[in-house]
């Protein structure tokens, strides 16, 4: 039975494998066997995350995306199959954003929301549009996009309250329709065998505020925010047998967050 986790044989590629949720998804599909790439418009980044996990004995390469860039994209997913000679994981965890993320949305001009809304969910339905297509002749695959708690529920905004942080609209709008597009590609590829599911993680542990960790550790059932390391058991359920009758899924690991 604890073979069905097994990614031995595997390739998978984590679009934004150098940020902090991504190298931690990276590492996670590594260690249980697939061949990982790390792919991130940080080609310096990537390099020094991969070259860490091959360190540990880990199947791990760099490989340069940038999402923002249309044609990257199919570039990547050839360079994956050129080198691998399959692909059967591709995670989007990519988080590019605008220099003005953070203003209040009635102070937001709509070229910073439209450009949000490009960078951030155009980007992702490329990926699984070319990372689908490259998994069609071979009938299988499994595509893990990230979403949010913020993609399912308002705000808590009281959490904000005296710190430097906020959330934005765009990102509520932009997971929410994240979470939705993964629910009609698991339908629409389903005939070809490939899964799609999304994560959603809560907050996890950045070097915030200790008033904002307080808070939000409070209003969590399990008293604390989320560790990238705990995202990562999640990826290697959606990419793995383990999850063989699974697709459509929004899988939330949020320490409870929006079960009250």
């Amino acid at each position: 039975m604890k073979d069905i986790f097994n990614l031995d044989g595997r390739v998978a590629v984590v679009a934004g494998g150098a940020g902090l949720i991504g190298y931690a998804l990276a590492e996670g599909l590594a260690t249980f066997g697939a061949n990982t790439f790390i792919a991130d418009v940080n080609e310096e980044s990537a390099g020094k995350y991969a070259a860490e996990l091959t360190a540990k004995g880990l199947r791990c390469s760099a490989l340069p995306l940038d999402v923002l860039d249309v044609a990257s994209i199919p570039a990547a997913v050839a360079r994956v199959l050129s080198l691998a000679g399959s692909l059967d994981v591709w995670v989007n965890s990519a988080y590019p954003k605008p220099k003005d993320w953070g203003l209040p949305f009635e102070k937001v001009p709509i070229e910073s929301w439209r450009a949000a809304v490009d960078s951030q969910m155009t980007s992702y339905c490329l990926c699984c549009r070319e990372a689908a297509e490259a998994m069609r002749s071979q009938k299988r695959g499994s595509i893990i996009n990230l979403g949010s708690t913020y993609g399912i529920v308002g705000p808590d905004f009281s959490i904000y309250e005296g710190t430097d942080l906020t959330m934005p609209a765009a990102y509520a709008a932009i997971k929410g329709g994240i979470i939705n597009f993964t629910r009609y590609l698991a339908s629409y590829y389903a005939k070809e065998g490939i899964r799609f599911n999304c994560i959603s993680p809560g907050g996890v542990e950045n070097n915030q505020s200790s008033s904002f960790v307080e808070k939000y550790v409070r209003r969590t059932p399990l008293g604390r925010m989320a560790k990238p390391a705990d995202i990562a058991g999640a990826a290697v359920f959606l990419a793995s047998d383990a999850s063989a009758y699974v697709t459509g899924h929004n899988l939330v690991v949020d320490g409870g967050w929006t079960a009250i």
